[in-house]
């Protein structure tokens, strides 16, 4: 008996300065299984006299059985602390900023198209859109510019066969918006296409094979020049600042007659001259012109009784001036420095 009180007060001491889940099982192990010093005292029990081994058995099984408890008791205290450390161990600061995910953002060419689009949607304008590989039907012949026409000479296209090439200018949805609005009898017609355009050339500062237009298109009873002039002032001052003014040049299109040139008033020096418009005070933003009476006669309407006015402005130009760029390649090599420049969301 003094033994198993020995062995039940070392088991005790040990349980209870227990660190961890390990060591509480080893200890479980020592003094709950099978040759453990509890069952070696057991053993003993054979040499005691009959009327005593009874008492002694009972006296061993509630040792047995308290140190079970108590067992029990430290696990539940030792899974509590181990669950503290891992959440102390595993805490986040929610006060801190979380990693922010990288974001795309509207390219700088985009932005001056939705711009250009919003302009004109305000103006009762719709958008008119077309295919990139083009018929030669729509890009020349119903922009008056027949087969054999030395104008063409002056658009150095991309041909996929005789009768199919990339579009060189969004004329050609023009075109088709034209075609398309004489078959319905609808008037008025008012639509600007922008849109990717192709031409053969050189790729340097101020030119690329791929680049971007807007054209505008405007048909109904009684249009005139000044309505023309109207438009363009009303886009110039939106796109470039309300003190900006424009001047008209004599120029030549196949497509309208007659034709202008269009110049914006310096944005840098307010037409005083300066490096930026080469001491002019001007800066070509696009051509324009009455609609020549072949295109509205080819297309279904009748020259003698509606007239209109078109207009094409190249979205890299208008980037360009409004941003500062000076390398047109800066929209297509996908640098995402100058990309982030125009980040909204930051």
């Amino acid at each position: 008996m003094e033994k198993l009180t020995t062995i039940r007060e070392e088991a005790l001491n040990k349980i209870a300065s227990c660190k961890d889940m390990n060591e509480l099982q080893s200890l479980r192990v020592l003094y709950l299984g099978k040759k453990g010093p509890i069952q070696e005292v057991m053993k003993s029990m054979k040499d005691l006299p009959k009327e005593e081994r009874p008492a002694f058995g009972q006296q061993v099984n509630e040792v047995k059985s308290q140190l079970a408890q108590v067992i029990e008791d430290r696990k539940a205290v030792l899974e509590v602390e181990e669950m503290n450390k891992k959440i102390e161990s595993e805490k986040i600061d929610i006060t801190l900023d979380g990693q922010k995910p990288t974001l795309g953002n509207i390219h700088p060419l985009m932005l001056v198209q939705q711009e250009m689009e919003d302009l004109f949607i305000g103006l009762g304008y719709e958008i008119g859109e077309g295919p990139e590989v083009e018929q030669d039907l729509y890009n020349f012949e119903r922009a008056n510019i027949p087969k054999d026409h030395p104008a063409r000479d002056m658009q150095d296209t991309f041909y996929i066969n005789a009768e199919e090439l990339m579009r060189t200018h969004t004329t050609a949805v023009q075109m088709r918006e034209l075609e398309a609005g004489a078959k319905e009898q609808k008037l008025p017609i008012k639509v600007i296409c922008p849109g990717k355009v192709y031409r053969r050339d050189d790729d340097d500062a101020t030119h690329s094979h791929q680049f971007m237009q807007c054209e505008g298109l405007v048909v109904d009873k009684n249009i005139t020049l000044s309505d023309l002039k109207g438009t363009l002032l009303f886009l110039a001052k939106k796109m470039f600042g309300e003190n900006r003014t424009i001047r008209f040049r004599p120029s030549y299109f196949q497509f309208t007659e007659p034709s202008v040139e269009v110049d914006v008033s310096c944005h840098v020096c307010g037409g005083k001259g300066c490096p930026v418009c080469k001491g002019t005070g001007w800066i070509e933003i696009l051509g324009a012109g009455m609609v020549h009476p072949n295109v509205l006669r080819m297309a279904g309407y009748d020259p003698d009784e509606l007239s209109g006015f078109a207009f094409g402005i190249g979205i890299e130009r208008v980037a360009m001036l409004k941003y500062g760029i000076t390398d047109i390649r800066d929209f297509y090599t996908n640098d995402i420095r100058f990309l982030k420049t125009f980040n909204r969301f930051e």
